[in-house]
C-alpha cells in the first residue's frame, strides 16, 4: 500500500493535504443546508474498502474538506448571532453546532428564557436592539402560543435563509491545527453520517459556551473563580478556588382539569420543607431555575453525573408539588415535560487582550475606545452547592447603577491571532462573568464579534489589528450602529448618511417631541421619555414625515428604526407571571403600513417602496437610484398605537 492511503493518526490527519484536485467535487450532505456559493467542499473519491485516507480508529468515517472566510463553533445566542452578522456584512460562514437544532439554553432542549440588560423591566428601554430584537419580535408575532419547537425552527430559518452561511448541526468540533499562533484548520465530526469535516477558514470564533475550540488550539483558560486580591475586585472570594456556578435542569406542567396522580421513581431526592427554606414554589407551569446544581464539580466533564443530580431533584420536587399536601390545588397538574439536557451557566472562560471586571461593569473605569456591545444583567451570584446550600438564598443579586459597554479587545483571543469568541466564555472575571452569562448580552457579544470578523475578513486584518487600526475600528462602530447594535454613549455618525443633512417636517408633532428627532443620532429613549422620538396622531390620512435637501441627492437605500416597545419585556418564556408583562404579538408602537416617496422634479410625489404587515423595528430598503431633494415616510396603520412613531430615517446613495 501507497503511503497515500495510509490510515492517519490525529496529527497526521490535521496536517496531511489529501484531496487529490483532479478528483475533487462539490457535494451537498445529507439534507442539510446547501452551501453558500463560494464555500468549496470537496470530498475525496470512493475508492475500494480498505483503501481510503481515513482517520486512524475510524475506518468508517469519509472525510470532507471545506474553506470559508469565517468558521464558528457553537450555535446557542451568540453562534447565531455572529453567523448572522458576520454572513449579512459580507463573510462565507461555516457554523457548526454539536446538537440538533440552534438556541443553546433557550432552545426546546432546556427552555430558559433570554434575559438581558432590562433586567425583567427593571431598567426600562434598555432591552437590547440588533439580531437579538429581530429574533425576539419575529418570535412574539409568529408564536403567540408560546412553543419552544417553534423557536428552534425561527432561528434554523434565520440561519438557512442567509445565503452566506453553511450550517451544520450534530457535528462537532474536536481538534484544531495551529501554526505561528494562527489556526490553520479545524476538525469536526458528525456521527449520524458518519463525516469528519477538516475546515480552512482565516478567522475562527469560540461561540461553544465550554471555549472547546481555545482548549484545542491551545488558548489561555481560566476556570472558577480568581481571589479578590487578583483584580481588586471587593466582590470577589477572598482566595481563588475551581467553584462554578451550576446548571439547572427545568420542567414544564400542565393543568388537565381532573386529578392526575404521580409517583416519583425510587432514586428522586426526598424533598422537605426544610430544603425550599428560601426557595419559592409560587406557581408550578414552568420549573425552577433555583434546581441548580454540580457547581462543586467540573460542568463539563461531570455532566452525567450533573444531570442525573438534577433530575433526582427535579422528580423529587414535583413529588413535594403533588403529594406533601401542601399544595392541595396541584392535584390537577401533571408534568408534561422535563428537560434531559442541563442547562449549563458556567465553565471555561478565555483570556483577551482585556479582562473584564466588576469596576468595569460599575463603571468606575474609563469606558471603552472599541466599545462594541452592552450588558446591564445585575452581578449575579449563586453559591456553588446549588440546591444542596439550602441555608443559603440561592442567589445574590447585585443591581449595577447602568448598563456598561463591552469592548472588542474581550472578545478576541490575547494567543490566537484568529480567533474571536462570544457568549459566556468570552475575557471577563467570574465577578463580571455572573453579568455577562446571560443570553442576550451573549447575543450582542455574538452579533459584535461577528461584524468584527466580516471587517477583518474584508481588509485582511486579524482582530488585534482592527483594534490598533483605529479608522478601521470607528468604521466598525458605525456599522453595528447601522445595524441596530447599541453602544452606551454612541451615536449615529455616518458621514455617508445623507439624512443627517436634510431638513424635517412632518403632518404633526405631539408629545413635545420633533420631526427632527429622526436624525440626531438616538434610536432609544431611557427611561421612557420622547427625547429621541418623532410621535404624531394617527388621522384619518395617517401621519408623514419627510427629509429636505437644498440640492438633489442620488438615493438609492433608505432604512428606518421605529418603535418597537423596549419599555416592555419581550422573551419566551413557560412563566405566565413573566408573560403576562409581554405582548406575544406585533408591538402596538410599531408601524404597520407604510410607503416611501420620493419628490419628482415636477413636485408629485414617486413611491419607492412600500410595506404591509410590518412588525419589525429596523427596516430597510433599496431600489433603483431615484434623483431628488425630497422623501416622505408615508404611514397609513400602525399595530395598534393611535400615534405614528419613527426613532430615525436613513439615506444613502
Amino acid at each position: 500500500m501507497s503511503d497515500r492511503f495510509k490510515p492517519f493518526n490525529r496529527r497526521e490527519f490535521l496536517q496531511a493535504s489529501v484531496v487529490a484536485p483532479a478528483y475533487s467535487l462539490a457535494v451537498i450532505l445529507d439534507d442539510e443546508t446547501p452551501p453558500a456559493e463560494d464555500v468549496q467542499i470537496v470530498q475525496e473519491p470512493a475508492r475500494p474498502t480498505g483503501t481510503d485516507v481515513r482517520f486512524e480508529g475510524e475506518p468508517n468515517m469519509r472525510l470532507v474538506d471545506l474553506t470559508c472566510d469565517f468558521f464558528i463553533a457553537g450555535g446557542g445566542p451568540s453562534g447565531v448571532c455572529a453567523a448572522l452578522a458576520a454572513a449579512r456584512n459580507g463573510a462565507r460562514v461555516i457554523l457548526v453546532q454539536d446538537r440538533s437544532r440552534l438556541g443553546g439554553n433557550s432552545s426546546s432542549e432546556v427552555k430558559m428564557h433570554i434575559v438581558g440588560a432590562n433586567m425583567h423591566r427593571g431598567r426600562p428601554g434598555w432591552r437590547e436592539g440588533g439580531l437579538i430584537e429581530e429574533l425576539r419580535l419575529d418570535d412574539a408575532v409568529n408564536n403567540p402560543q408560546r412553543c419552544w419547537e417553534l423557536w428552534d425552527l425561527l432561528l434554523y430559518d434565520k440561519v438557512t435563509s442567509e445565503p452566506n452561511i453553511t450550517l451544520f448541526l450534530d457535528t462537532a468540533l474536536y481538534a484544531a491545527d495551529v501554526k505561528d499562533g494562527a489556526i490553520q484548520r479545524v476538525m469536526a465530526r458528525c456521527d449520524k453520517t458518519e463525516t469528519l469535516y477538516r475546515i480552512k477558514a482565516d478567522l475562527f470564533a469560540d461561540c461553544t459556551g465550554d471555549g472547546r475550540l481555545a482548549l484545542e488550539a491551545g488558548a489561555t483558560i481560566r476556570w472558577g473563580h480568581e481571589s479578590r486580591e487578583a483584580f481588586q475586585e471587593p466582590l470577589a472570594w477572598e482566595k481563588p478556588g475551581p467553584e462554578t456556578l451550576g446548571s439547572s435542569i427545568l420542567f414544564t406542567a400542565q393543568d388537565h382539569g381532573k386529578p392526575m396522580p404521580y409517583k416519583a421513581p425510587a432514586w428522586a431526592r426526598k424533598i422537605e420543607a426544610k430544603h425550599l427554606k428560601h426557595r419559592e414554589i409560587g406557581s408550578w407551569e414552568y420549573g425552577y431555575w433555583w434546581i441548580e446544581w454540580g457547581g462543586k464539580l467540573n460542568t463539563i466533564q461531570d455532566n452525567k453525573t450533573i444531570r442525573h443530580e438534577l433530575l433526582a431533584i427535579v422528580t423529587g420536587v414535583w413529588d413535594y408539588i403533588k403529594n406533601s399536601g401542601e399544595f392541595p390545588s396541584a392535584e390537577t397538574w401533571a408534568l408534561n415535560w422535563v428537560g434531559m439536557v442541563p442547562g449549563k451557566r458556567e465553565s471555561r472562560r478565555i483570556e483577551g487582550d482585556h479582562i473584564l471586571t466588576q469596576q468595569d461593569l460599575m463603571g468606575l473605569n474609563s469606558d471603552f475606545e472599541d466599545a462594541v456591545a452592552i450588558g446591564g444583567w445585575g452581578l449575579d451570584e449563586h453559591p456553588p452547592g446549588g440546591f444542596d446550600d439550602y441555608d443559603k438564598k440561592p442567589f445574590v443579586s447585585i443591581a449595577l447603577p447602568e448598563v456598561y459597554n463591552i469592548p472588542l479587545r474581550s472578545l478576541y483571543s490575547k494567543d490566537l491571532s484568529n480567533m474571536f469568541m462570544a457568549g459566556r466564555n468570552a475575557s471577563c472575571s467570574h465577578v463580571a462573568f455572573t453579568s455577562t452569562r446571560v443570553m442576550a448580552t451573549c447575543a450582542v457579544m455574538g452579533q459584535a464579534a461577528g461584524t468584527a470578523a466580516a471587517f477583518c475578513a474584508r481588509y485582511k486584518l486579524t482582530p488585534r489589528q482592527l483594534y490598533k487600526d483605529k479608522k478601521r475600528l470607528a468604521e466598525l462602530q458605525v456599522q453595528l450602529l447601522r445595524d441596530d447594535q447599541t453602544i452606551k454613549n454612541r451615536k449615529n455618525k455616518d458621514n455617508t448618511d445623507l439624512a443627517r443633512s436634510a431638513a424635517v417636517s412632518a403632518s404633526a408633532e405631539s408629545r413635545g417631541t420633533k420631526a427632527s428627532n429622526v436624525i440626531d443620532g438616538w434610536v432609544r429613549d431611557v427611561p421612557d421619555t420622547y427625547a429621541h422620538r418623532w410621535v404624531a396622531p394617527m388621522d384619518d390620512d395617517g401621519a408623514w414625515i419627510a427629509l429636505t435637501w437644498p440640492q438633489e441627492q442620488s438615493i438609492r437605500h433608505v432604512q428606518i428604526t421605529f418603535d418597537s416597545g423596549f419599555q416592555r419585556e419581550l422573551t419566551l418564556t413557560s412563566a405566565d407571571g413573566h408573560n403576562q408583562h409581554m405582548i406575544r404579538a406585533a408591538q402596538p408602537e410599531t408601524v404597520r403600513d407604510y410607503a416611501l416617496q420620493a419628490k419628482k422634479a415636477d413636485g408629485s410625489w414617486k413611491t419607492v417602496a412600500s410595506v404591509t404587515d410590518n412588525h419589525q423595528r429596523l427596516c430597510r430598503h433599496s431600489f433603483d437610484a431615484v434623483s431628488t431633494n425630497a422623501l416622505r415616510l408615508m404611514i397609513t396603520a400602525t399595530n395598534g398605537d393611535p400615534e405614528a412613531r419613527v426613532y430615525e430615517i436613513r439615506c444613502y446613495a
